[in-house]
């Protein structure tokens, strides 16, 4: 059994999914991964996300320990967001979730040049 978050879990799998349970969190990671980054530069970078929910979202990653979130006294405010130790664990993960994608759309799909997410330099770490 395992137990966090005051949850109790039967099994690991169950634990990551809770974490992650939609696209955005994932999303968030990624364009973490090569470095940090503030608000405004996450929501350009995520473009589909809204203000309001990748605010949420950040809280939310920040509570489980995925990212830490640093705030410098100065004004304006600056606040900037990493990986924490464990979050820089999940690169490997992405890495294969990344090729594991490119492959499912070459067998099933079309690539194309467009819109292609440049990941050469985050799956080399």
């Amino acid at each position: 059994m395992y137990f966090i978050n005051n949850k109790e879990y039967k099994c690991s799998v169950a634990v990551t999914l809770d974490i992650f349970n939609d696209r955005w969190k994932l999303a968030v990671i990624w364009h973490l991964l090569d470095n940090s980054k503030r608000f405004k530069d996450l929501h350009e970078d995520i473009a589909e996300i809204t203000q309001k929910t990748l605010t949420v979202k950040l809280k939310e990653l920040e509570e489980k320990n995925i990212i830490n979130r640093e705030v410098f006294p100065k004004v304006p405010p600056k606040v900037v967001y990493s990986l924490t130790p464990i979050g820089e664990q999940l690169k490997p993960v992405l890495k294969e979730m990344y090729k594991w994608g490119i492959k499912y759309v070459e067998d099933y799909g079309e690539l194309t040049n467009d819109n292609l997410c440049n990941a050469e330099f985050k799956i080399s770490k």
